[in-house]
């Protein structure tokens, strides 16, 4: 982590007088269904690249022969992103440009694009962001849900306790919440929500901008009957209202770990909820407002960190 004591790192994009030898990153926005959300910079800045780092490099294909992009492409995904990661920012280092696109949307947004950019920011290397379509911010204008506050979670854990876990640490949360969430798993979801939650308000979005497009709007329980009726399609995004102002005059309810220990606070969720202790220590430090290692001291006084 840099000192407080440094300057701040400041990148100018678009002034001549500060680009530097190496290349830039480019983090590019690709239509998440239909091909005419493409942007005309979007098309340009592919064509230009030296490369195309792609999540699905068949996938992404396609969409450069739709729009007549040479560009050469190379793979990066999560389960190469380390080795795939090194090799762009020799690249870039280098001085060759690289264009970053996902499967669909923005890059960086529950896939390791987020990784790369890191990397070549630390490297001082530029990263441009080239906007496009996204799929939460779609269905968040769309959604009929307070749009002044949200909150975009992405996918929950896969483990049911653990899924469990986390949504009992939004259940207070007052903004619009945003999951993403696959065909197989939204069901389940939706009924751990309305478990955790009670019945608020939910809309479902999916296959959006393409030819079935669909939100179904109403509760989480009427959203779970629909799926369970309809049978799940494509991928979705699930956005739940937020929990209700209970009123500036009236008394906020306690937590439920008030009057636990630190140590109790832990135990808590090991056994309530069937997490590591890793995983509650986390847990636990989130719910306090305190950093995990304070709360690790405060259990083990005098031991060493994990």
């Amino acid at each position: 982590m840099p000192s407080s004591e440094q300057d701040a790192r400041v990148q100018r994009s678009f002034k001549d007088g500060d680009l530097t030898a190496y290349g830039t990153l480019y983090l590019v926005g690709t239509p998440i269904g239909n091909l005419d959300d493409m942007s005309v910079r979007a098309v340009r800045i592919l064509k230009e690249a030296n490369w195309i780092a792609a999540e699905d490099t068949r996938q992404t294909r396609k969409l450069l022969t739709h729009f007549d992009i040479p560009g050469r492409l190379v793979s990066y995904h999560e389960h190469n992103k380390e080795k795939s990661g090194e090799s762009l920012i020799e690249k870039l280092l280098a001085g060759e440009t690289v264009a970053l696109v996902s499967d669909a949307g923005l890059p960086a947004i529950s896939d390791p694009g987020a990784d790369v950019a890191a990397a070549a920011i630390e490297r001082g290397i530029p990263v441009v962001p080239i906007p496009g379509p996204n799929a939460a911010l779609t269905a968040l204008i769309a959604s009929g849900l307070p749009t002044d506050r949200f909150t975009f979670v992405g996918f929950l854990p896969r483990e049911k306790k653990k899924a469990a876990a986390e949504l009992a640490r939004w259940s207070r949360h007052p903004a619009t919440m945003i999951f993403y969430e696959a065909p197989h798993r939204v069901v389940a979801t939706l009924r751990l929500m309305l478990e955790a939650w009670g019945d608020r308000r939910c809309v479902l979005a999916r296959e959006l901008t393409k030819r079935y497009e669909e939100f179904a709007r109403g509760t989480l329980a009427s959203c779970l009957r629909h799926v369970e009726e309809t049978g799940p399609l494509g991928e979705y995004c699930v956005l739940v209202e937020g929990a209700a102002d209970s009123g500036a005059d009236e008394e906020p309810a306690a937590a439920w770990w008030a009057d636990l220990s630190p140590a109790e606070h832990v135990a808590a969720y090991e056994e309530r909820d069937g997490v590591t202790h890793k995983e509650a220590l986390k847990l636990a430090a989130t719910d306090r407002g305190v950093p995990k290692r304070e709360l690790y001291n405060a259990i083990h006084q005098g031991g060493r960190d994990e």
